[in-house]
């Protein structure tokens, strides 16, 4: 399996932390070298292991954060 790489540009914000310290972050990553995009995924605490998670673009986040605000 190939390596993935990700730098993150910006930790946004830690939306909850589980008992076993691993953090549900939003980030701004940039994947494989490609332009940022917004991240939602579990971090371990050293950022060195990762859970599922999605990835957006800025329109996508717009749209979501639009939707979000109509609940």
């Amino acid at each position: 399996m190939a390596e993935i790489k990700y730098e993150i540009i910006q930790t946004i914000a830690v939306i909850s932390e589980s008992a076993k310290g691993w953090k549900k972050e939003l980030n701004l990553i940039s994947w494989n070298g490609r332009e940022p995009k917004y991240d939602l995924r579990d971090w371990s605490d050293n950022h060195e292991k990762m859970g599922k998670g999605i990835t957006l673009s800025n329109d996508e986040l717009t749209n979501l954060k639009e939707i979000l605000n109509s609940l």
